[in-house]
């Protein structure tokens, strides 16, 4: 009798462990996925001119460089895997679309990853037919038969290659056409643009630190609907310079902010007139960093101006 007891209350044990360990593997993956880097959900924003919705945090590849693309390639694998898709280069950024092609051909990933480049009348093929030569070039750079998006950059040649993006996009080649700058003293300029042509897209430099275009260029914007590309949301990385060893405001956390860069970005696309933000990057920990401002809670108008008078404070 004592035997059998003994048997029973074995099992039982048994049991009872064997409940306890799934239990405990159980709390640990859910742990695990709470602390993943996809577990917030992707912020996403929507194209004006088609409703095409794009998450909020792409990639600026103006410093790739062909001596690292073991690396790019294993940067813009990691973009795919946590969600990204938007990539920005430019035939006048040396190595840049030829690097991505081959690392989208290589990851067999083209088709899903938002491509943007960039042409102008002069540049590396000047005179007549310059800017068809450009563009021709780009699609075998990137191993592409389209474009997602087409931009004249800087607004160098935009009167003259206007009509030859509009064909372009006419015939399927191009999904999308726009215009882009850098620069605060060409804000007037693509104020213009957006007044005189159907643009898509513009792309403008803004951050925490360079807030003109959203008083010079985001109203226009969300008049005409047309989509915005933020270059510069770190200021080529300053901002996180200034920041330096600081600690984060703890009220950055009710945005799901854990790092400086998050904490910039998440201004910047928190904005209603911006669709997406393109900081760049060469290394894959940079990348991760960057792609969580595209997850999690944004600030709302009240969170915005809290940031802003912090920022300008103690920059």
């Amino acid at each position: 009798m004592n035997s059998k007891k003994s048997i029973v209350l074995s099992r039982r044990e048994a049991l009872c462990a064997g409940l306890s360990a799934c239990l405990a593997a159980g709390h640990l993956r859910l742990s695990q996925a709470a602390d993943s880097p996809t577990a917030k959900p992707l912020i996403t924003k929507p194209i004006p001119s088609s409703g095409e919705k794009i998450p909020a945090i792409g990639l600026g590849t103006d410093s790739f460089r062909a001596s690292e693309s073991d690396a790019i390639r294993d940067e813009i694998k990691r973009m795919n895997e946590l969600g990204g898709s938007v990539i920005d280069t430019a035939a006048a950024y040396g190595d840049s679309e030829a690097l991505i092609g081959d690392a989208l051909g290589a990851l067999r990933i083209r088709d899903r990853m938002f491509l943007a480049t960039k042409l102008t009348a002069g540049g590396l093929f000047g005179g007549e037919g310059g800017g068809e030569l450009s563009f021709h070039r780009s699609l075998e750079r990137l191993k592409t038969q389209r474009i997602d998006l087409l931009q004249v950059h800087n607004l160098n040649g935009v009167d003259s290659l206007m009509p030859l993006l509009q064909q372009w996009k006419k015939a399927g080649q191009i999904r999308y056409l726009g215009v882009t700058t850098s620069r605060v003293s060409q804000h007037g300029d693509i104020v213009e643009a957006m007044r005189k042509y159907s643009l898509d897209f513009i792309q403008v430099d803004y951050s925490i630190a360079n807030r003109d275009a959203a008083t010079s260029v985001f109203p226009i914007a969300l008049e005409r609907r047309v989509a915005v590309l933020a270059n510069l949301p770190l200021a080529r990385a300053s901002l996180i310079g200034q920041a330096g060893e600081r600690k984060l405001p703890d009220w950055a956390a009710d945005i799901d902010v854990s790092s400086w860069s998050q904490f910039f970005l998440k201004y910047v696309i928190s904005h209603p007139a911006v669709t997406c933000a393109i900081p760049g990057s060469t290394k894959v920990a940079h990348l991760e960093d960057n792609q969580a401002a595209a997850r999690g809670r944004l600030p709302d108008a009240a969170m915005r101006l809290k940031m802003e008078k912090f920022w300008d404070e103690t920059a």
